[in-house]
């Protein structure tokens, strides 16, 4: 039996990761949120995980309101940098592999035409971005086994953008959406299925995680309404116009490189995966 250690166990990630192991027999889950477990303590980290002793860790656990990140930075690198650091510690003592989610936001996305690929050079233009690049970073500094899986405008079980403009549509016959940030809408579940591609080898690195194809915000959503039958037009907005307190990167589609070189596992097409997330809802 092997013992798996997930934290951020209640959001969307950690979710479809319990979904997407469900019932299997040789696997017994140890979740933790934040009431269980704070990532940000070491010594709360190495107490659970020398207890537990597992075969690996799964880190679902993030701050993502980007806006936030901006005006609670200390808080935000805790979480998103300190708390891997920890974690990382704990897997090399205890020889437990780690699995570490990371985002596009590492990219500023400027003056880019083609997709970004695991060897091109980080240069996060938000706090969000900067404190999870600090996270990789750590990884690979305090980790012997460890995988980073780089994802994107993620939406699973949970508070997330779908569901937001699903919501939205009820009340308004318009909804104005930002038309100049492009990148790959994610599916928990397929990402869940790409952990599941990854963990039980000695595949370890840094590879990019979204799913195939690329669209703007309001295409996404234009796409989500049309599948959903509503009848609410998208409003096309620029990024200036919007007006959110931080900056997103304007391009930021990454090419799943690592995974087409190294194994057999292939993401969906967003199509495909915004439709299932739909039909499943």
């Amino acid at each position: 039996m092997k013992k798996i250690i997930v934290t951020g166990c209640n959001g969307q990630l950690g979710r479809a990761v319990n979904e997407f192991y469900k019932g299997a027999p040789d696997i017994d889950f140890v979740n933790t949120d934040v009431g269980e477990l704070d990532i940000t303590s070491i010594d709360r980290v190495m107490e659970l995980v020398r207890e537990v002793k597992p075969y690996a860790i799964i880190n679902c656990a993030a701050h993502t309101n980007v806006d936030g990140c901006e005006t609670d930075y200390d808080n935000a690198f805790r979480i998103n940098a300190v708390g891997p650091r920890n974690l990382s510690i704990a897997a090399r003592e205890t020889g437990a592999k780690l699995m570490h989610i990371s985002t596009d936001y590492v990219f500023d996305g400027k003056n880019r035409e083609n997709p970004y690929v695991e060897t091109d050079k980080p240069d996060p233009c938000s706090a969000y971005g900067s404190t999870k690049l600090a996270g990789e970073r750590f990884v690979r500094d305090f980790a012997d086994r460890y995988f980073i899986l780089r994802t994107a405008w993620l939406y699973g079980d949970g508070k997330n953008f779908v569901k937001t403009m699903l919501r939205l549509s009820e009340t308004n016959e318009k909804i104005r959406v930002v038309n100049d940030q492009v990148g790959s809408p994610t599916s928990a579940a397929e990402l869940a299925k790409a952990i599941g591609a990854l963990l039980f080898t000695e595949n370890y690195g840094l590879f990019h995680a979204t799913c195939e194809g690329s669209c703007s915000w309001a295409d996404f959503t234009k796409e989500i309404f049309r599948l959903a039958g509503k009848s609410t037009r998208v409003e096309e907005i620029s990024t200036e116009e919007y007006g959110a307190p931080a900056p997103r990167p304007a391009y930021s589609i990454l090419e799943n490189r690592m995974f087409k070189l190294t194994t057999d596992f292939m993401f969906a097409d967003w199509h495909d995966a915004i439709a299932a997330y739909l039909g499943g809802m």
